[in-house]
């Protein structure tokens, strides 16, 4: 029997409705499932890396990545933080460690790398100064299966790459071995290096030319890397504090690529209170198209080795071996300790070396104590420390039983450096050396709170979103929406140093809360043993689709 009409319409009406209530309800639970997120951090004073003001609202992370920053918002979470009247801020990214003797530990409990988690930095960069392997996926492949707790950024290095094609010989290579450093380079970039790295103060990077450095940073600079060096002169060693910032500016621009210095300072006597000099040559290359920028560590004392702050370079041409046999020559010997009187006055005297390296009799002490000791020149002092080490083969630029703190910065100098727009924070973290465990805390608590040389603003950005910004890190160094939660929440009053150099490997302290890609790697200021560090390897860049030559 037919319908009413009628009836047809309530019918047709009342589908329709149906239909568009389940639409409302599919609606309202998917709105439901985007707010639901694993973690909120509440209420805290976020600064979100860059330069805009800070301000009291809610960090939201779901799995590895953030969902919501702003000063309200309708998730629901397992997990929530109150972070009332602490500092919550991006990961602190620290672009130039010496983090091995964490990150390669065979033992996990210090894999987990506290020394950088207490601090709050989430990535740090590793084969600075020109120590990086070329063998750049193998390397990084095998540190993430190995299991870290921060990210880490490889570099290739300009140290390695010369050493397997021309030792540790003072000669410049020829078009062959060149061509073979080039390939090396290229591999390393095309393996996810971010740029290339060198220490031309070291030895045997110390041998090469200008020209050669340039050659092989070409390599780099096609395949989108940036040029990070620790230059050849901070001092008066060779062509001068000046001159080495004006040969690594060179090296960028005639390469074609963006240049880092490492550790920007003054180091010695001489060249104290040149940092005017140096800042008004970044600055002027900058203005003329060069992009230069710099790190700088807030410590009056360096990081170094007995044989590189003392000994001539081509005393060490051919290495230990070849140097043993100079110190056994009563000549050589004679002009090696003429050249190290000089050196050692350029440092400040042997006061102003403090012997850090951990375990040996002379740990903790000055050259100048360990001489009286000894009843030596200071001189013969260290070299009787070299001489040991290089037996043991126990010796490197930072290293061995040779390693050093030197006092050797003005305090001017620090400060100048500092306040520049193009400058960010580093470590340079090596055993024995405070600044392993204290360099955020330590720059926070003298420059920030009690000296006052810059603000809590410009703090957290030269050690996030500028830092990323440098090196082109993906969605890493902000708060913001899809980038990776790496979120850092410390207390601003307790958050401090606790190592200094006589007890070098204190944890830091009022890091309350850090995730390191969505994991919480730090809880209430104690390690929590998750490993959820990455290897952060650039994409394989244009240049890389041919097989490399070498």
């Amino acid at each position: 029997m037919p319908q009413p009409l009628a009836s047809l319409s309530v019918r047709r009406t009342i589908g329709s409705l149906s239909v568009a209530a389940a639409l409302l309800c599919v609606a309202g639970a998917a709105a439901k499932a985007d707010e639901a997120v694993d973690v909120i951090i509440r209420g805290g004073t976020i600064y979100d890396g860059g330069e805009g003001k800070p301000f009291v609202g809610d960090v939201a992370i779901r799995g590895d990545q953030i969902v919501y920053v702003g000063k309200s918002g309708r998730y629901s979470a397992g997990k929530i933080i109150d972070a009332k009247g602490m500092i919550v801020a991006p990961g602190f990214i620290d672009p130039h460690t010496h983090a091995d003797s964490f990150i390669r530990s065979p033992d996990k409990a210090v894999r987990v790398n506290a020394a950088w988690l207490n601090q709050g930095a989430t990535t740090v960069m590793i084969g600075v100064d020109g120590s990086g392997t070329p063998d750049v996926a193998e390397d990084s492949g095998k540190l993430a299966a190995s299991g870290i707790s921060t990210n880490i950024v490889p570099f290739v290095g300009f140290g390695p790459v010369r050493q397997r094609v021309l030792g540790q010989d003072a000669r410049a290579p020829s078009p062959a071995e060149l061509d073979r450093m080039k390939a090396l380079v290229a591999k390393g970039m095309c393996e996810g290096a971010v740029g290339l790295s060198t220490g031309l103060f070291y030895a045997p990077q110390s041998f090469s030319t200008t020209g050669e450095v340039v050659a092989v940073a070409r390599e780099a600079a096609r395949r989108g890397g940036i040029y990070d060096t620790h230059q050849r002169d901070e001092s008066s060693y060779s062509i001068g504090l000046l001159g080495s910032v004006k040969e690594a500016i060179d090296i960028g621009r005639e390469a074609g690529m963006p240049v880092h210095f490492a550790h920007l300072k003054a180091l010695g006597v001489d060249v104290h209170g040149q940092a005017g000099a140096v800042i008004a040559a970044i600055d002027a290359a900058r203005k003329a198209g060069v992009d230069v920028t710099a790190d700088q560590y807030p410590w009056l004392a360096s990081g170094s080795s007995l044989d590189a702050s003392l000994l001539p370079r081509w005393a060490v041409d051919g290495g230990g071996p070849a140097l043993l046999k100079r110190l056994d020559d009563p000549t050589m010997l004679e002009r090696i300790r003429g050249e190290m009187q000089e050196n050692l006055r350029r440092r400040g005297g042997a006061t102003a070396l403090l012997l850090i390296a951990q375990g040996f009799p002379w740990t903790g002490k000055t050259l100048a104590e360990v001489a009286a000791e000894w009843k030596l020149d200071s001189r013969d002092a260290a070299l009787r420390i070299i001489r040991q080490s290089v037996e043991a083969k126990d010796q490197g630029p930072r290293g061995g039983g040779t390693a050093v703190a030197s006092f050797n910065m003005a305090q001017a100098d620090v400060d100048l450096l500092m306040k520049q727009p193009w400058m960010v924070t580093s470590s340079d973290g090596s055993d024995g050396h405070p600044r392993m465990f204290a360099t955020f805390p330590e720059k926070y608590v003298r420059y920030v709170r009690e000296r006052k040389v810059i603000d809590l603003a410009t703090f957290i950005r030269q050690s996030t979103g500028r830092t990323a910004d440098i090196y082109k890190l993906d969605r890493r160094g902000y708060l913001r929406r899809g980038y990776f939660a790496d979120v850092l929440v410390f207390d601003p009053d307790e958050y401090a140093p606790r190592a200094d150099y006589v007890r070098p490997r204190e944890l830091s302290v009022g890091v309350r809360k850090l995730f390191v890609n969505g994991a919480l790697a730090v809880d209430d200021g104690r390690a929590t043993g998750v490993v959820a560090g990455r290897a952060l390897l650039r994409p394989r860049p244009a240049g890389c689709a041919a097989p490399l030559p070498g």
